[in-house]
C-alpha cells in the first residue's frame, strides 16, 4: 500500500499527523527524523512530511533530516519547525520573532494546490516563536498571516512545501484539506488503508509466530480486540488471565467475568490479586512509582502463571499509539510525559516476549477494528480507562478509603451522565481523590472530609482534550450525590483544565 512518512522533530503532535493522514484511508507512519536513505527506501514512501518541534534551526544541536532527503525526488512538506528547517536549509534567514500561539487568519495568496479548497482565508493554528524572515531562492509566498509574511510557501519544481502553521490540530478549520492536497494531489498517494486491511495483515502476522501467548484481558477495548484478533490468528494457542488489582470500578471485575465467559468463548482465567497489589503500593506517593510497581507485578503475575500453565512464549498486551507517545519510547526526540504500566513499566527481567498488535492505532481506530470484530456496543462506547486502574486518580497512597471514595464517586458520576444523556457524548469521565480535605457541614454537625475531582472531557484520539461544559443541574446532581452518598467526602470540585497543558489522567 501507498505510505506517507512523518519525520518526528520532537513535538507531542507528531503523532496527530499521521492520524490525521489516515482518516483518508492513506497509511502514514512515523519515523525518525535522521532516518537514513537507504531505511527510507526500503519503506518506499509517496511523500515526506517534516514534523514540528521544540528546537529552533539556528540552534548548535538542532535536529536535522540526513543530508540527501530533499535529493531522492520525493514531495516534502515541512510543518512549523519541519517550515523552519527547509527555509534554512535552502539558503534562507529564520529569526527568532514575536511569538505567534493560538488561531489565526491565514490569507491565502495562491491556491492552486497545496492551499486549494480553502477560499480567500481560513482559521489555522499557530504555535511558533521563530519564523521565516527571508525565503530561499526559488520559493514563493502562497499564504501569509497578520504576523508570518510566508506562513506558507512552496517551491512546485521541487515538490517542496512549508507551513508555519499545524494542519494537524483540530483548531485549523480546514487542517484535513491541506493534507489531502498534499497527500493526494501533490504525492498522488493511493487511499487503500483500511482497518480491514489492517485486521486481515495483522492476523496474517500474529498466525506466523510460534510459541502460545499469555494475554492480560483488563475488560477494557483495547486488550478486549487485541485479545480477539489473536485468537483469530491462533486459536486455542491463546490464553485470557484476567488479573483483579482490587483497582478496577466498582463491581467491575463481576461484569468483566460474565462479558468473556457469554460472549467471547475464549480460554479464561481469573487471579484474584488485590492484597497483593494494595499490599506493594502502601506508603508509595510517587505517581511514577506507582506505575511501575503496577506494571512490574503484572508481569510478575503473568511469568508466574506461564511457569505453572505454560510454555507461552508471548505477552499479549493491548498497549496504543498514545501509551508509546506518552512513555517515550516512540521513534523521537518527544519528551517522557507519563510512564505507562504497560510500556515504560515493563521490568528488564520479562523472559516473555511482548506481542502488541494494537501498537500503532489510536483509540478510535480501535473502536473501529473491535465493530469489525464483533464487539458488543456497550463495551466500544464505555470510556477508556487507565492500565492502571484507580491507582492513578487516587492521588498521593493508594489506601482503603481513599479507593473506595473513588469508585463509589466515578459510579455516581456515570450514572448521572447516562441518565442526562452526556455519557455517550464525551470522551472521559471519572472522579479522583487525593489527600487534600475541607471543612463540610452534616447536618448541625462540622466534618472535615476529602475533596473529590470530578473531570470530564472531550477529546477524538486522547492526545489532545478539553474540558467539557456540562449544564449547571448535571453538575449539580453529581455533587449533590456524592456529598449526600459517599462517606468521607465534604466537597467536590469540577477540573477545567484542557491536555495540554495538563493531562487527561491526575498521574
Amino acid at each position: 500500500m501507498d505510505r506517507i512518512v512523518v519525520l518526528d522533530f520532537g513535538s507531542q503532535y507528531s503523532h496527530l499527523i499521521c492520524r490525521r493522514i489516515r482518516e483518508f484511508s492513506v497509511y502514514a507512519e512515523l519515523v525518525p527524523y535522521d532516518i537514513s536513505l537507504e531505511e527510507l527506501k526500503k519503506i518506499n514512501p509517496k511523500g515526506i512530511v517534516f514534523s514540528g518541534g521544540p528546537s529552533s534551526v539556528y540552534n548548535k544541536d538542532s535536529p536535522k533530516p540526513v543530508d540527501g532527503i530533499f535529493e531522492i525526488g520525493l514531495p516534502v512538506l515541512g510543518i512549523c519547525y519541519g517550515h523552519q528547517l527547509i527555509v534554512n536549509t535552502f539558503g534562507g534567514k529564520v529569526k527568532s520573532a514575536n511569538k505567534e500561539y493560538g488561531s489565526s487568519l491565514l490569507n491565502i495568496d495562491n491556491n492552486t494546490d497545496l492551499l486549494s479548497n480553502l477560499g480567500k482565508s481560513t482559521k489555522a493554528w499557530m504555535s511558533h516563536g521563530d519564523a521565516a524572515e527571508v525565503l530561499p531562492k526559488g520559493f514563493e509566498v502562497i499564504g501569509h498571516t497578520e504576523r508570518s509574511f510566508a506562513a506558507a510557501i512552496a517551491n512546485r519544481q521541487k515538490m517542496i512545501y512549508g507551513i508555519q502553521f499545524h494542519p494537524e490540530v483540530v483548531h485549523t478549520e480546514n487542517g484535513i484539506q491541506v493534507l489531502k492536497n498534499f497527500v493526494l494531489d501533490i504525492c498522488k498517494a493511493k487511499q487503500d488503508w483500511t482497518l480491514e486491511n489492517f485486521i486481515e495483515t495483522t492476523v496474517a502476522d500474529i498466525s506466523k509466530i510460534d510459541g502460545n501467548v499469555l494475554c492480560g484481558i483488563s475488560g477494557g477495548i483495547d486488550s478486549t480486540v487485541a485479545a480477539l484478533l489473536i485468537q483469530k490468528a491462533i486459536g486455542n494457542r491463546l490464553k485470557c488471565v484476567f488479573v483483579d488489582n482490587g483497582l478496577l470500578r466498582l463491581d467491575e471485575e463481576k461484569e468483566v467475568e460474565n462479558m468473556f465467559e457469554n460472549n467471547f468463548g475464549m480460554n479464561f482465567t481469573v487471579i484474584n490479586a488485590k492484597e497483593r497489589f494494595l499490599t506493594r503500593l502502601k506508603k508509595i506517593t510517587d505517581p511514577e512509582e506507582k506505575r511501575k510497581i503496577i506494571g512490574e507485578e503484572f508481569v510478575k503475575i503473568f511469568t508466574e502463571f506461564a511457569e505453572k500453565n505454560g510454555p507461552f512464549k508471548w505477552l499479549a498486551q493491548g498497549t496504543l499509539y498514545p501509551d508509546v507517545i506518552e512513555s517515550g519510547v516512540s521513534k523521537g526526540p518527544a519528551a517522557v510525559i507519563k510512564t505507562h504500566h504497560n510500556v515504560g513499566g515493563l521490568p528488564s527481567w520479562l523472559n516473555l516476549q511482548v506481542l502488541e498488535p494494537l501498537r500503532y492505532l489510536y483509540k478510535d481506530e480501535v473502536r473501529k477494528v473491535g465493530k469489525i470484530l464483533g464487539v458488543p456496543d456497550h463495551l466500544l462506547n464505555r470510556h477508556p480507562f487507565p492500565g492502571p486502574g484507580l491507582a492513578v486518580r487516587v492521588m498521593g497512597e493508594v489506601t482503603p478509603e481513599k479507593l473506595q471514595i473513588c469508585k463509589h464517586a466515578s459510579k455516581i458520576v456515570e450514572d448521572e451522565l447516562l441518565s442526562s444523556g452526556w455519557y455517550n457524548k464525551v470522551w472521559q469521565a471519572y472522579a479522583a481523590v487525593g489527600d487534600d480535605r475541607a471543612v463540610g457541614v452534616v447536618g448541625d454537625e462540622r466534618k472535615y472530609s476529602h475533596v473529590v475531582l470530578v473531570r470530564v472531557v472531550d477529546s477524538i484520539d486522547a492526545m489532545t482534550a478539553d474540558w467539557t461544559r456540562l449544564p449547571s443541574e448535571v453538575l449539580e446532581r453529581i455533587s449533590n450525590r456524592i456529598t449526600n452518598e459517599v462517606d468521607g467526602v465534604a466537597w467536590v470540585s469540577y477540573v477545567i483544565s484542557s491536555k495540554p497543558p495538563a493531562t487527561i489522567e491526575p498521574q
